[in-house]
Order: structure tokens, then C-alpha cells, then sequence
């Protein structure tokens, strides 16, 4: 029997979530299955969840373009003030790092930071459904389309 993504991360561990899992979830997407007991982990406070501005700021692009503002603002909250999730800025020691690994692992410059923030955090793994990550080997990488 596989191990699922949820049961490859100990109890108290943080992970930084990308952006994709999120919307699958937030849009109720037949995507968002092997992520569930992930997000359920996060809401029981069993994992604590880490996301960057990038990741809030494609979360809400979708409900932006559909004009429909208070959708904005409750899936701001729910990956930004929720319990078990929080929010890192980018720093000036974090867009360096990004630049180092964009040119390290050819990541796209949005994918480079949030592989900074959750090294930089000391996150257990980056949860993802991007190939992009597939080759990175600096933190675990657990998602569909990943290595995992």
C-alpha cells in the first residue's frame, strides 16, 4: 500500500503549499483528493502550513477576473489567517537565494521563491502539483506531478 502525501509528514512539522493544491481544493477539484488529508492535517494543527505572496496572490487571481471581491478576500484569509497557516514576505536574504536556485534547478522565478521561503524556513517539504520541482532535491518534494 502507497504512503499517502499526508502520511510522509511527521506531527508538528511545517510545509510550504503551493499554490495549485490550494486552488484545486478551494474550487472543489476531483485534483484536490491526494492533497485532503494534507489540508485536513493542517486544520486539526497536526502540520502547520507556510505560503508566500506569490502563492496568495495566484490564489486570488481567478476570483479577481470573475469581478467577485468578497471570494478575494475569504480565500485571502483562509491561506493567510486560518489556524495552522501563515504567511512569509520576501526579503532581500530570500530573493537572493531564489536567484541562486532559479539558476541551480532552471526554475521559473516564482517557483525559485517559494523552493527560498521553505528552505529558508526550514519547512519538512514544499506540497506541489508543478513538474517544475520535480528535479529540485533541496527540501522533499511531495505532490502528483513531483518526485514523490
Amino acid at each position: 500500500m502507497a504512503l499517502t502525501l499526508n502520511g510522509q509528514v511527521p506531527d508538528g512539522a511545517t510545509v510550504l503549499v503551493d499554490t495549485n493544491p490550494i486552488i484545486y481544493l478551494l474550487e472543489g477539484s476531483n485534483l484536490a483528493a491526494p492533497f485532503r488529508s494534507l489540508f485536513e492535517s493542517i486544520e486539526s494543527g497536526r502540520i502547520q502550513a507556510l505560503v508566500t505572496p506569490i502563492t496568495v496572490a495566484e490564489v486570488v487571481s481567478g476570483p479577481l477576473q470573475a469581478g467577485k471581491e468578497a471570494l478575494v478576500e475569504r480565500y485571502r484569509r483562509a491561506i493567510t489567517q486560518a489556524p495552522g497557516w501563515s504567511i512569509r514576505n520576501i526579503d532581500a536574504g530570500v530573493a537572493v537565494l531564489a536567484a541562486r536556485l532559479r539558476l541551480r534547478h532552471g526554475l521559473k522565478l516564482p517557483d525559485a521563491i517559494q523552493l527560498a521561503v521553505a528552505l529558508e524556513e526550514g519547512c519538512y517539504a514544499l506540497i506541489t502539483h508543478d513538474r517544475d520541482f520535480g528535479a529540485v532535491t533541496d527540501v522533499l518534494i511531495l505532490g502528483t506531478r513531483s518526485r514523490a
